[in-house]
């Protein structure tokens, strides 16, 4: 069976367990993640088999970009107390993460974790701070966005961050565009860049759910779709970013205020991530 780095790193994150260790309880018991803790209890696993169920949703998020701008990444490390999250060594780790993700570009958190950091590697320093707080540390999530130009934003307590990638840089006050757009990001949650750009599974969600709130509120079911596509429409207004409103100036949306400054300028992408959400 095909073991995957990102199944390895998938398990990792929900025993703590180091690499090697997963990628083997991975292969001895065929790619069945809950026969691999159990394989990885048995072997003596004992600081993953008592934190695998625990809660880790506190840390620190940053974001940050390249020198050129071609390439930005956001990365979560979590832990289980908000004491631990602000610890001089805890942050110290999260931003050498984040650098050392961009200086090799790495694409995914599963790649990070064989790489060196000062004498050690990523794997073997998580789990040292895993043993001196006593807590479930695990890097949660990397993200990275390749663009002509990419924005990041870093929200004060580090607890959100994003990264966004514009099509051009040439564009007249592109600096700040991008960092609007970054701080768009963060404030209003958006899905997707566009319409075009929601999966299908959230939109037959969305579908479902309004179908489901209008049979609720007694409307016929002869009615049903209808109103569920003017939800839908609602949805996508409010949770794709180029149809929002944008925050510095409701009376026009994202769409309208990027086109005010260059009608060529595209977002190719953006990723948020924050603490708890």
């Amino acid at each position: 069976m095909n073991i995957t780095a990102a199944d390895v790193n998938k398990l990792r994150q929900m025993s703590g367990a180091g690499m090697m260790d997963c990628k083997k309880a991975l292969q001895e018991t065929e790619g069945d993640f809950d026969k691999a803790i159990d394989y990885l209890r048995k072997k003596g696993q004992k600081v993953a088999g008592k934190r695998a169920d625990r809660d880790a949703n506190q840390g620190f998020v940053i974001a940050g970009t390249t020198a050129d701008q071609t390439y930005g990444a956001v990365v979560m490390v979590n832990c289980e107390t908000d004491f631990v999250g602000k610890t001089e060594e805890f942050i110290k780790f999260a931003k050498d993460l984040l650098d050392l993700g961009l200086a090799n570009r790495i694409k995914n958190a599963a790649d990070l974790m064989p790489m060196s950091l000062g004498t050690t590697s990523v794997d073997e320093k998580l789990n040292e701070l895993l043993g001196k707080t006593g807590e479930k540390i695990q890097i949660a999530h990397y993200e990275v966005i390749e663009a002509p130009v990419v924005f990041a934003y870093n929200h004060f307590g580090n607890r959100l961050a994003t990264v966004l990638g514009l099509s051009k840089k040439d564009t007249k006050n592109v600096a700040e565009i991008g960092h609007e757009l970054a701080m768009q990001v963060a404030a209003m949650s958006p899905v997707a860049v566009d319409k075009e750009n929601v999966s299908q599974e959230v939109i037959d969600r969305e579908i479902e759910i309004g179908k489901d709130q209008a049979r609720q509120e007694g409307k016929p079911e002869d009615m049903l779709e209808k109103i569920a596509q003017g939800k839908l429409s609602k949805f996508f207004k409010e949770m794709t970013l180029l149809n929002q409103d944008f925050i510095k100036d409701t009376k026009k949306t994202v769409r309208q205020y990027i086109v005010e400054n260059d009608k060529d300028l595209t977002v190719t992408g953006f990723k948020r991530l924050q603490l708890g959400a």
